[in-house]
């Protein structure tokens, strides 16, 4: 059978595409990456990669493969976690992954309370739009995703962690509820594609697609957005939270002309349902859970991001 290293090897190739990259990250020679590689299809009797193909794309056998050998390194791990636990040295390693709207809060609120509380833990957070996420999580590249709900999927656990409104920064207005119709003569500043409170903002204000061009913001920073609106009028939508951390006037609650709904999102925590490193997901999960608990949603519309 191949061997542990063999298995890293290939996922590596799989995710890079290129021999060249993929030896770089696993500080091997070219050569000797392609030898084992070889080697490892020989074993096993069966091409994993199509060579034929630029950049490299993994062959039928090499896609039912794939995740067989994400699961074997994860148990791998498991085993290399608990020697470690009984030799007293052991620290949770945690990968996560947030979208850019939620981490431009989360992270300057809970930062320092994560490294008191989380001290046997080794964080490890980055900044992923929403389909990264979900392609992360499938490649176990990360452990858990902060991210806007909802998303469904057999594999993966989804714990909800509290719901936010979305206002309108719309500082031309007095402070006052707005209806979702006023909103249809104000121009909307937007979010660039990939980023899920564009798509929310898209369907909640019911702007038309192929208007893209005229109002399409290719970044993914609301402060700008703000600034934009400061300058030229318009609108923008916020988060709850981030509308807090930003600190600006002229922020109003919408309301829908139909239901008198408000529109909001429910920020999840998604991670694999076979993870090995639940315990130590479940207390990073509390300390969001009680730094922003539970809102009333009987008048909020939730919204999908897709």
């Amino acid at each position: 059978m191949i061997s542990i290293q063999q298995i890293q090897y290939i996922i590596t190739v799989a995710e890079e595409r290129q021999f060249q990259r993929a030896s770089e990250r696993c500080f091997v020679t070219q050569p000797t990456l392609s030898m084992q590689i070889k080697k490892a299809e020989e074993t096993l009797g069966n091409k994993i990669f199509d060579r034929s193909r630029s950049p490299l794309e993994l062959t039928e056998y090499g896609s039912k493969l794939l995740p067989i050998l994400r699961d074997v390194i994860s148990e791998y791990n498991r085993v290399e976690a608990l020697t470690k636990q009984e030799e007293g040295t052991f620290r949770e390693q945690l990968r996560v992954a947030v979208i850019p709207t939620i981490a431009g809060y989360l992270l300057p609120d809970l930062f320092d309370k994560w490294k008191d509380e989380l001290e046997d833990i080794e964080l490890t957070i980055e900044e992923m739009k929403t389909e990264e996420i979900l392609v992360a999580l499938e490649e176990k590249t990360i452990d858990m995703g902060i991210l806007a709900g909802p998303v469904q999927h057999p594999k993966w656990r989804t714990n909800i962690l509290y719901h936010e409104e979305i206002y309108a920064y719309t500082p031309q207005f007095e402070n006052r509820v707005i209806a979702s119709s006023e909103l249809e003569k104000e121009h909307p500043w937007l979010l660039s594609k990939g980023n899920c409170l564009r798509t929310q903002m898209v369907h909640f204000c019911e702007l038309e697609p192929e208007s893209d061009k005229g109002w399409n913001y290719e970044g993914g920073n609301i402060e700008l957005l703000v600034k934009m609106v400061d300058l030229h009028g318009g609108y923008t939508l916020i988060p709850e939270h981030y509308a807090a951390s930003l600190k600006v006037k002229g922020l109003n609650r919408i309301e829908s002309d139909d239901l008198h709904e408000n529109p909001a999102r429910e920020i999840i925590a998604v991670c694999s349902n076979r993870t090995p490193k639940w315990h130590a997901i479940e207390r990073l999960i509390r300390t969001v859970q009680l730094k922003y608990g539970q809102k009333d949603i009987q008048n909020l519309k939730l919204l999908n991001w897709d």
